[in-house]
């Protein structure tokens, strides 16, 4: 059997007790350790799960995953995911190859920031298509994904922005000449994802566009959501720019047109101080 378990948002003590009972008795137990990250490193984990855990980055998710699924047809493996494991659509892609070699898969499910982000009061039925903010580099700044806040502020819907993660990385240089040299983990904070947001406003403006969102657009910045020092701070779009949420993971949300009283009651406990 492969178990794909959910770890949720904060610590190892996050994960459910039907998950950690199937971690206890699997033979091997891999961690994603690319598309998310929890509080405390793998060390607390393996403590707690009483199990060594074995770190399966980007490249052997997408690339090895027969090494993954290797005798998972006649013993018990695990692959460990922060938050839900569908959050991604690597996952899905390892329950495909697993059923093309006839092994059979169980998920077992926990909390997302898909659906932990209704921690700040704005209701999760009126959240839109979700977007991704990616670092710009020098040659590469995209700006598409606006198109889709766009849509969604036009039927009043809210847009959780999810910020990028750079783990395990190699530098142009290295990757063209093959040296397995990898770049320092960098998380997006709000503060960047905002300055991005606001460039990109500003390249509108220059085209004669009219943005779908402007510097005083009300917006949530939120912080380690699930963890016992989770920050949440609501703002206009120029103040989520200098903010300070504290340590990763960030995301930020983009509010609707449209919000509701008790939406507004409850983003008033987070608003952010006029003078700041």
């Amino acid at each position: 059997m492969l178990y794909l378990i959910g770890l949720g948002l904060g610590d190892a003590k996050d994960i459910t007790v039907k998950g950690l009972e199937a971690v206890r008795r699997c033979s091997r137990v891999y961690l994603e350790a690319y598309t998310s990250v929890l509080t405390v490193g793998k060390e607390a984990l393996e403590e707690f799960y009483g199990r060594k855990l074995i770190l399966a980055d980007r490249e052997e998710v997408e690339q090895e995953a027969d090494n993954i699924l290797k005798d998972a047809d006649i013993s018990d493996v695990a692959f460990l995911v922060v938050g839900d494991p569908f959050g991604a659509t690597t996952h899905s892609d390892l329950v495909l190859r697993a059923t093309k070699l006839g092994i059979p898969y169980r998920v077992i499910h926990n909390a997302s920031i898909m659906n932990a982000v209704g921690c700040c009061g704005l209701q999760l039925y009126k959240f839109g298509e979700t977007v991704s903010i990616v670092f710009w580099t020098d040659t590469w700044r995209p700006e598409s994904f606006f198109d889709k806040v766009k849509k969604n502020r036009q039927n009043g819907m809210h847009t959780l922005c999810l910020l990028d993660i750079k783990v395990k990385e190699q530098s142009l240089e290295n990757l063209i000449k093959g040296r397995k040299i990898y770049e320092p983990p960098r998380y997006m904070s709000v503060n960047q994802a905002a300055q991005q947001l606001l460039e990109i406003i500003q390249n509108q403006r220059i085209r004669g566009e009219e943005p779908a969102i402007t510097e005083e657009t009300l917006c949530v910045g939120l912080a380690r959501v699930g963890a016992d020092d989770q920050k949440i701070a609501a703002g206009t779009l120029q103040q989520m720019c200098t903010v300070d949420l504290g340590e990763p993971l960030h995301s930020l949300i983009i509010t609707g047109g449209s919000i509701h009283p008790m939406e507004m009651e409850m983003l008033n406990l987070f608003s952010i101080p006029e003078n700041s």
